[in-house]
């Protein structure tokens, strides 16, 4: 298709424009935020009682960065950006289409064990444990639920129509919402 996919390389590209350090991004990288300690000081920050970057926590920081970059690729190239809460990011660009591709847990099992090679347990446990930090991060940095369909233009479920048919479905989505808008 000739579109460039960002996924890891959108750490760099945020750090790079945004003087942080690389390294921040990867151990920050969609991080859960559900700490108690952690709400309550953004609770504070966004009353208004610390009104400077440098006081904000790193993950927060982090995130700006990353959301910063988001719009400015969207406004660069046409692209494909996993997670990152990039669908909140370009929320008000027409151009853009949110998606979320699923699964039972059957099949990403079966997708995970081929991948890095585990056995169903640590493929279920490592399936688990990313859903969990990365519904934690998306619910908490965007004002929407993670895996809700109301949360995204298109559902698919790739464990129905297969990786190749997924990726179909969204082409089609695509040009209808294109020829809709009366693009191309």
């Amino acid at each position: 298709l000739g579109i460039k996919c960002y996924d890891k390389e959108l750490l760099e590209l945020a750090a790079k424009e945004s003087g942080l350090c690389k390294e921040l991004f990867a151990s920050q990288d969609e991080k859960p935020t559900n700490s108690f300690l952690y709400s309550l000081v953004m609770d504070t920050y966004s009353l208004g009682y610390s009104n400077s970057y440098v006081d904000m926590p790193i993950n927060h920081k982090v995130f700006l960065a990353q959301f910063d970059a988001i719009k400015k690729l969207a406004e660069k190239e046409s692209c494909v950006i996993v997670g990152r809460c990039a669908d909140y990011a370009l929320e008000d660009d027409p151009f853009a289409v949110s998606v979320f591709v699923k699964a039972s847990i059957d099949e990403r099992v079966k997708r995970i064990k081929r991948l890095y090679e585990l056995n169903d347990s640590k493929a279920a446990d490592l399936i688990q444990k990313t859903d969990k930090k990365r519904a934690s991060y998306y619910n908490y940095y965007s004002s929407k639920k993670w895996g809700d369909a109301k949360s995204y233009d298109l559902c698919v479920d790739s464990g129905l129509v297969g990786i190749e048919g997924a990726i179909e479905v969204i082409l089609k989505f695509i040009e209808l919402k294109e020829k809709n808008q009366g693009i191309n």
